[in-house]
């Protein structure tokens, strides 16, 4: 978190070697909000097995309770003060450009409130995160990571308790659609939190054998849900974090670079995603996967691509994608591509963008990711390879997943980022709640 939210971590930082004296004078309401924050923060990958778009709320809920105790504890301007350094900076700026590009977009969408539902859907999550990282009340510790393990661990264990079972349990409540596709999100969102919390519990200096048993426990079993999932999704994930992380840990230079350059490679070859892959994918390899994630879906890409040729400046307006079979640009796409328009989301996030932003709001978030790219980059390698390994997974399961802006998605990479700012409480060995 110390190399996407720079300054508000610090300031956590500091506040955190003040912790022990600053604790013993603080108000009930200030440590018994902050801990609501985390309790929030802890229980989402739980409550996204209850409910698979649930994420959001949670996030939400532990930014109001860690809002409260920070206007509480300190005057607000020193919150506010967190936020400015935080937005001055190149990523931040870029990122902030892209959501005002978006806004923009929205303009020559055909149903705006369509759109606006779908940016209000992105914008949430993103504050919500902003509202943690600078509240300076984000102190997690061991013993929170602890109770994340076992709160992901559970989810995990559930979920694939109702798959082998074939939904008996939501069957008997009645409730939840009774597909095995509905504990995909959860598979990612535990997926995403488990490697911060790997991470922390193993490498922490001076951990204890029962974390890292812990560690290795929680990895082991999340990938095992992603293997027993039916997302082909999480498991290209898995396969990306392993490859990533040992080779940032072996070259981490030669990782990152790789990474930069498979990174811009993909977003500039976006709009011809479908044809590449119909033309160069072996077959053997398609076979492999469901209708769903097979053909199907390089034929969903051909059809969005055919809409980046038709639009390619400034694209079909931000959220369109969920409704762009009604566009009127759905008329100058060829009539076969047409059908396959109207399937929600192109399946892949850098398409997605180029379909609804253009060439414009693809490049800026291209510079974004380069901006987080070269902020990782200050890094020691140790440091480095867990981060590089997820933002690698995380763009690889955007790549051939879900809708880009989906909020329970933005939502568990904001969580797993804050998650990666129990850095400094680790180093420390705080183990106070």
């Amino acid at each position: 978190m110390s190399q996407i939210f720079p300054s508000a971590s610090s300031t956590a930082s500091n506040a955190l070697r003040d912790a022990p004296s600053a604790r013993a004078s603080e108000p009930a309401a200030v440590r018994a909000l902050r801990i609501a924050g985390v309790v929030c923060l802890v229980l989402l990958p739980l409550a996204m097995w209850l409910a698979n778009r649930s994420a959001p709320l949670m996030l939400g809920l532990a930014a109001a309770a860690f809002l409260g105790a920070g206007l509480l504890a300190e005057p607000a301007a020193a919150s506010i003060a967190r936020l400015r350094a935080l937005l001055a900076t190149p990523l931040a700026l870029a990122i902030a450009a892209f959501l005002a590009w978006a806004l923009v977009s929205i303009g020559w969408s055909n149903k705006a409130s369509v759109s606006l539902q779908a940016w209000a859907e992105l914008v949430l999550p993103i504050v919500f995160a902003l509202a943690i990282a600078t509240s300076g009340q984000w102190r997690p510790t061991p013993l929170f990571l602890r109770a994340l393990a076992l709160m992901i661990l559970a989810a995990a264990i559930l979920s694939m308790i109702e798959l082998a079972s074939g939904l008996s349990q939501r069957a008997a409540l009645g409730t939840g659609k009774m597909m095995a596709f509905v504990f995909n999100r959860p598979a990612i969102t535990c997926f995403l939190l488990a490697v911060p919390t790997v991470y922390a519990l193993w490498s922490r200096p001076g951990a204890h054998w029962s974390d890292r048993l812990l560690a290795v426990l929680l990895a082991v079993v999340v990938a095992v849900f992603a293997v027993r999932s039916e997302s082909a999704s999480v498991r290209l994930g898995l396969a990306v974090l392993v490859l990533c992380w040992a080779c940032a840990a072996l070259a981490p230079r030669f990782a990152l670079t790789a990474v930069a350059l498979a990174f811009v490679t993909t977003m500039a070859l976006a709009p011809v995603l479908g044809v590449t892959a119909q033309r160069w994918l072996p077959s053997m390899i398609l076979d492999r996967f469901n209708s769903m994630t097979g053909q199907a879906r390089i034929d969903i890409w051909q059809s969005f691509g055919e809409v980046v040729w038709v639009r390619p400046v400034a694209g079909t307006g931000f959220g369109t994608s969920a409704v762009m079979r009604e566009h009127p640009v759905a008329a100058e796409v060829p009539a076969a591509e047409r059908e396959l328009l109207g399937v929600g989301h192109p399946h892949d996030m850098p398409l997605q963008a180029w379909a609804e932003t253009g060439v414009i709001g693809a490049g800026v978030l291209t510079l974004a990711g380069l901006l987080l790219l070269a902020r990782l980059r200050r890094l020691p390698p140790a440091e480095l390879a867990p981060r590089l390994a997820l933002f690698t997974a995380a763009f690889s399961i955007a790549v051939v997943g879900h809708g880009a802006w989906q909020g329970w998605w933005i939502a568990a990479l904001g969580a797993a980022i804050l998650w990666f700012g129990t850095d400094a409480a680790s180093r420390r060995g705080d183990d106070h709640g």
